[in-house]
């Protein structure tokens, strides 16, 4: 199982890079997985030749593969102009628009104040969801305040253990367990169910869907009680 880390820090060190690792190992506190981290700003100058020639050199085509063939992925930008840097956005634009179909993907973003800390949602998550990836719940925004808080800690935490499991292959017997767990009894699933303008639910057996009666029937009946 392969987990491919692309971190988009232009200084090194980097709070970006420093933000990736901490995600990578809340990641691998859960999960038995092989990391690869990508730093962009080593591929700087080939992600521009490949934008303007359309051919990767080498190693740009080695990381453009690994991204590709990776079972999940965490994805971390320094934030510029409310938004994420151009050297992020330059990079994913060269990623095949199925190359991440399914991928579980764990956002993390960086800046100087918590007035960008909505980036993950406003614009990264949108850009993964264009390329159909598996975008987590929990994104991960460290402010320069944070560092150190409990708080960026937590949620740090919550995220890793969320793409661990979204990385874990299911077992038989997980299939088995979660469909007996998902399965409704008939209490439940008759007061979830949708109500129609001309039929009430009376019933719900799982084996042969939902049994309906006209409203008329079903209100005489209620009036009759």
């Amino acid at each position: 199982m392969k987990l491919v880390v692309v971190s988009a820090g232009l200084s090194s060190p980097s709070s970006t890079r420093l933000l990736a690792d901490r995600l990578t190992a809340a990641t691998l506190g859960h999960l038995d997985a092989e990391p690869e981290v990508i730093e962009l700003r080593e591929l700087a100058t080939q992600i521009a030749q490949h934008l303007v020639t359309g051919f990767p050199p080498a190693r740009l085509a080695a990381a453009l593969d690994a991204v590709a063939a990776a079972d999940g992925l965490i994805a971390v930008t320094p934030v510029f102009a409310a938004s994420y840097s151009g050297l992020f956005k330059s990079f994913f634009d060269l990623i095949d628009n199925d190359a991440l179909t399914g991928t579980p993907v764990l956002l993390g973003a960086t800046g100087g104040t918590a007035r960008h800390s909505l980036v993950t949602e406003h614009a990264m998550r949108p850009l993964f969801t264009h390329l159909r990836a598996l975008v987590l719940p929990t994104a991960v925004y460290a402010a320069s305040q944070d560092w150190g808080e409990q708080g960026l800690a937590r949620r740090i935490t919550r995220a890793g253990t969320e793409l661990a499991r979204s990385m874990r292959p299911t077992t038989p017997d997980a299939a088995s367990n979660t469909a007996s767990n998902t399965a409704l009894d008939t209490d439940t699933a008759a007061a979830i169910a949708p109500r129609s303008l001309t039929g009430a639910i009376t019933s719900a057996d799982p084996a042969h869907g939902f049994k309906t009666v006209p409203f008329e029937q079903r209100l005489a009946a209620l009036r009759a009680e």
